[in-house]
């Protein structure tokens, strides 16, 4: 069942509104898969989560899954990754970063459209990617 989480109609907010939602969802997503799956120390699950996290990985997971997006979730992404940041990356290629900001918008979009559903299929797939 699909429930707005927020009343506004996601497709009316700035795609960087949407990945503000989608980089939190995406990172409380692999911290719980880690902890599920490894017993380890704080400092090592930080530096799992990052190895999924980082813009270069979420740039590679929007490439590997491409066949797996609908259009509208294509054009979500799209929308996310030509949004003018005025954030400059650190340790990214701009373009990475693009893509990044693009996969995370999506996740947003699908989150505050209640489709966890959706979320969760996507994810499922990204734990089979190899990362690193």
């Amino acid at each position: 069942m699909e429930k707005n989480l927020t009343g506004k109609d996601p497709n009316l907010m700035s795609p960087l509104q949407l990945a503000y939602i989608g980089d939190a969802v995406f990172e409380l997503m692999v911290r719980l898969h880690l902890v599920t799956v490894h017993d380890m120390k704080v400092g090592d699950l930080h530096k799992e989560a990052v190895i999924f996290v980082k813009a270069k990985s979420q740039a590679m997971m929007v490439k590997q899954l491409e066949e797996d997006f609908t259009e509208e979730e294509m054009s979500i992404i799209k929308r996310g990754r030509n949004a003018k940041s005025v954030t400059v990356p650190k340790n990214a290629k701009m373009i990475d970063y693009k893509y990044a900001t693009g996969f995370e918008a999506l996740l947003g979009y699908l989150y505050i459209s209640g489709r966890m559903d959706r979320i969760d299929a996507i994810f499922e797939k990204i734990k089979k990617m190899d990362l690193r």
